[in-house]
């Protein structure tokens, strides 16, 4: 599987004084590509959208978006992989890329997991914390700690124990026979695609879906636990914060629903 980062102009040039190489000020979206072209890209331009409109970030018209995601999505021929539609203040354009092999391994072996406080209790009005901007340092620092302390991943919790999200997925866990998520809206955290079209066809293998708040307490005795990603599907958490955790026969199965072969 090739390594290269195909990229695919979309219009003006990226240079060192944009705002978003000075400032990261822009938005992106990583969507999932499959034989079939780009998996839920309505769902990413609508995020897309959502972030944009956050940073007050004018957009190109969503139609020439989707002919930039359907051209990228055609210059990649290297099996399943990575896309990424990226817009700054003075341009937008695509990547195209393998899907990182550590991803696909969490995808099929499952991660360990720790927790961590975010430190805050409330998010203030302007936050950007529901966008998904290109200011990724933060994130990315988060899961380099998280390595540091002999996990795959980190999930953030509020200052009152409740679960957030981690730096770069969404949170997912079975109690019963309900699949939940957190509430982006009460949280203000990134709203997440893939768990957002995972639960809404939860009724399609007999399950309920719910959002709701969980502490990391309670989500501790939960039937399973996931972090949801593009590129991932999902991760099973197979360790909480060094408690072990039995496999979940569900795994396989809502990553057949959500269209991945576990390998």
């Amino acid at each position: 599987m090739s390594d290269s980062v195909q990229v695919i102009p979309g219009s003006g040039a990226l240079t060192p004084a944009d705002p978003g190489i000075l400032h990261g000020e822009g938005v992106f979206e990583t969507l999932h590509l499959r034989p079939n072209g780009p998996w839920l890209l309505h769902e990413h331009l609508d995020r897309l959208t959502h972030s944009a409109a956050l940073l007050e970030l004018p957009l190109p018209p969503r139609a020439q978006l989707t002919a930039l995601a359907r051209r990228a999505a055609d210059a990649w021929t290297a099996g399943e992989g990575a896309l990424r539609l990226i817009v700054t203040p003075a341009t937008h354009y695509a990547t195209v890329s393998a899907v990182p092999a550590t991803a696909r391994r969490e995808r099929r072996e499952g991660i360990t997991l720790i927790t961590a406080q975010a430190g805050i209790a409330a998010r203030p009005p302007w936050s950007l914390a529901a966008a998904k901007t290109i200011s990724y340092a933060e994130n990315l620092a988060a899961k380099r700690w998280a390595r540091r302390q002999g996990a795959d991943d980190i999930l953030w919790l509020r200052t009152d124990g409740h679960a957030l999200e981690s730096p770069t997925a969404s949170l997912v866990w079975l109690t019963g026979n309900t699949l939940c998520t957190v509430p982006a809206a009460e949280t203000g955290i990134l709203p997440g695609t893939t768990a957002a079209h995972l639960l809404s066809r939860a009724a399609e293998l007999g399950l309920h879906g719910e959002e709701r708040m969980i502490t990391a307490a309670e989500l501790a005795g939960t039937e399973a636990i996931w972090l949801a990603s593009s590129l991932r599907g999902l991760a099973e958490a197979r360790t909480l914060d060094g408690a072990l955790r039995p496999a979940s026969p569900w795994t396989a199965r809502l990553l057949a629903l959500l269209g991945f072969d576990g390998s």
